[in-house]
């Protein structure tokens, strides 16, 4: 712990940003001049919020103050000071408490049963605040001879659940509230006077007594296949009912780790024990049909499991990497169940819309590419220009690895290196299939660029993905596969660029306003966002209280029209290949259409900060609504 310093915080500030200046964590200084700079701002941010941004703490000096330090506040002021409840929702809760019956209710409960605060950040902020461990019962193998001392009426009653027994013989149990006074006698009369407290939130302690009740008869249970599977089931299960596009099994070096991929972020799910790594490795090779034998390579596959639950087949794609713990299994799910978007549902703006339809879409002939990172999209936008240009009048014929997607009335090729249908072996054979449409996964050499190129000239059109930062990076990066420039400039139609960004949850929306920091980060003013209308989400139990829900594409549309061709063929730089778009053919970059995605409030600005590559200075919003057609 940090020596204490004689400084004294302002009268004001808050009793975890006095105990931080008390401990030496911020000067008095620094403290008065993030008030000022708190002072100024419009927005509903904390005085810790500004410290943070102005990088004089970090949230992990605030949790180690509070966990180092005992400090006597309530929970609701506690909440609010660290940013996690308005001042507002506390004075409700507060009279809600008052109104109420006896007995009287927790104002945690409270808080919790309206939705202000999940239950698990509750009871975090409760550790920090009274100093006892989190218990994570949801991911432990809780003994069953600790809850053979008592009735499960007791354990159900006090809310508290034993769960382990320390080297020091001491046993360790998890309270709802570790300070209610019968909880604390009645497990000190059960387990004797050497009991360590810990905190669990109320469900996790309910729901381990459940489990234990259930299995109370039972032998102890070893894992077995049927277990197993059963745990599998209900993982994809869980999955497919979260919406996740991606499930990560990681070995950890004491424990196995899953963890969900919802809405483009990673979201812990469960932990288990390293012993069932190997039963579950081996269950979800089998219905990979890949190599249960082989545990020292990396290996794929593919699983199509039917869902009883959901009453639909759930198509997934399996990676097995070899890790110094083990095996670390990524399945990539493609939901069958969800329909191939249409082209005008894909969130592109009006303007940008009606160009990409006519000047590439509708196209005779040439390569279309869309382009852009790992989980941006690409294929669902690839996928709804295929649905568009399907008809009985075309010959459509792809190569994909692997199809992810079935489209009725289109030559779908999976590749399948095992048998031999590789990529460069599928190429050659698909301009013999006189098709009008060739529809190419992915760009990934030089004979792949090549493949699509002269498919082109010969009258072909082209669709296909490639993996860049935005449009002119395509074009770059095209010339770096030694592709001539006459070629590209006489084949490529079309550049998107795209990226997928978290929609602002509209049940727990509410207005913005960007700090000052925010206008210099984005290089514009306070007039430059004249009429913007920026949301960002509280949190909400419909969006799990991450504020977010359900995601949204951000496009950047490069049409090679002449002036663009022609700075091709003499090998202008990328500022110039952008400044002459932006020109002529009304480019909007991806920064910019984040930007009036933002304004319009449908994402987060944080989100197009963070998330999106800024180059120069955007135009006002104004300009960009109407080159977009808002």
């Amino acid at each position: 712990m940090r020596k204490h310093h004689k400084d004294a915080a302002p009268h004001g500030a808050g009793q975890i940003v006095e105990l931080l200046v008390a401990t030496g964590v911020i000067t008095t200084q620094q403290l008065l001049y993030a008030q000022r700079v708190h002072g100024k701002l419009q927005s509903t941010k904390t005085l810790i919020d500004v410290l943070q941004e102005l990088e004089y703490i970090r949230r992990e000096d605030v949790v180690r103050t509070l966990r180092e330090n005992s400090l006597s506040i309530r929970i609701g002021d506690l909440l609010v000071e660290l940013g996690y409840l308005k001042q507002s929702e506390l004075l409700t809760a507060l009279n809600l408490q008052k109104e109420g019956g006896t007995p009287r209710k927790m104002l945690g409960d409270i808080i919790v049963e309206k939705g202000f605060i999940e239950e698990r950040r509750l009871t975090e902020v409760l550790s920090f605040q009274l100093g006892f461990p989190m218990a994570e019962l949801e991911f432990r193998k809780l003994d069953r001879k600790l809850f053979a001392k008592a009735p499960f009426e007791v354990f159900r009653d006090e809310l508290f659940v034993p769960y382990a027994v320390d080297d020091e013989g001491a046993t360790l149990v998890a309270f709802a509230n570790p300070l209610e006074k019968y909880s604390r006698l009645s497990a000190e009369k059960i387990f004797g006077r050497n009991v360590k407290p810990a905190i669990a939130t109320r469900t996790a302690i309910l729901s381990a007594i459940a489990a234990a009740q259930k299995t109370a008869g039972d032998d102890a249970v070893v894992p077995d296949e049927t277990t197993v599977v059963g745990m599998i089931n209900k993982l994809l299960d869980d999955a497919m009912t979260m919406g996740a596009s991606d499930i990560h099994i990681e070995p950890l070096r004491d424990r196995l780790r899953i963890r969900l991929r919802h809405d483009g972020v990673m979201m812990p799910h469960m932990e288990l024990s390293l012993d069932l790594a190997p039963q579950l490795s081996s269950r979800i090779k089998v219905m990979a049909q890949a190599d249960i034998a082989e545990k020292r390579r990396h290996q794929d596959g593919r699983i199509i499991y039917e869902s009883r639950l959901h009453g639909f087949n759930l198509d997934m794609r399996v990676s097995v990497y070899i890790t110094i713990f083990g095996e670390k299994i990524v399945l990539r799910l493609l939901n069958k169940k969800e329909a191939i978007l249409e082209v005008s549902q894909i969130g592109m703006a009006p303007r940008m819309l009606k160009q990409f339809m006519e000047d590439a879409l509708d196209t005779p002939s040439g390569v279309m590419i869309i382009t852009g990172p790992t989980g941006s999209g690409k294929t669902s936008t690839l996928y709804g220009c295929v649905s568009h240009l399907n008809n009985i009048n075309t010959s459509i014929i792809t190569a994909e690895d692997p199809v992810e997607y079935v489209i009725e009335g289109v030559a779908q090729c999976s590749i399948n290196q095992k048998i031999g249908v590789t990529f460069d072996e599928t190429l050659r054979h698909m301009v013999r299939q006189d098709p009008d449409v060739i529809v190419l996964g992915e760009i990934r050499d030089n004979f792949s660029a090549e493949t699509a190129i002269q498919a082109a000239l010969t009258g072909h059109k082209v669709l296909t993905t490639f993996h860049t930062e935005d449009s002119i990076g395509g074009l770059l990066r095209l010339m770096n596969m030694q592709i001539e420039s006459f070629l590209i400039s006489s084949t490529v139609v079309c550049v998107v660029a795209q990226r997928l960004l978290r929609l602002v949850c509209n049940d727990c929306a509410e207005p913005y306003i960007p700090a000052p920091a925010e206008y210099g980060r984005m290089g514009m003013s306070a007039k430059d966002l004249a009429g913007a209308n920026f949301r960002a989400g509280r949190g909400c139990t419909n969006c799990r209280f991450t504020g977010f829900k359900g995601r949204s594409a951000v496009f950047e549309l490069l049409i090679l029209n002449e002036p663009v061709k022609e700075a091709i063929l003499q090998n202008r730089s990328s500022a110039e290949i952008r400044r002459l778009s932006m020109e002529t053919s009304g480019l909007v970059t991806l920064f910019e259409d984040g930007l009036v995605k933002a304004a319009n409030g449908l994402i987060s600005l944080q989100e197009v900060l963070r998330d999106l590559p800024r180059i120069g200075s955007p135009r006002p919003l104004m300009e960009l609504r109407r080159l977009l057609g808002y």
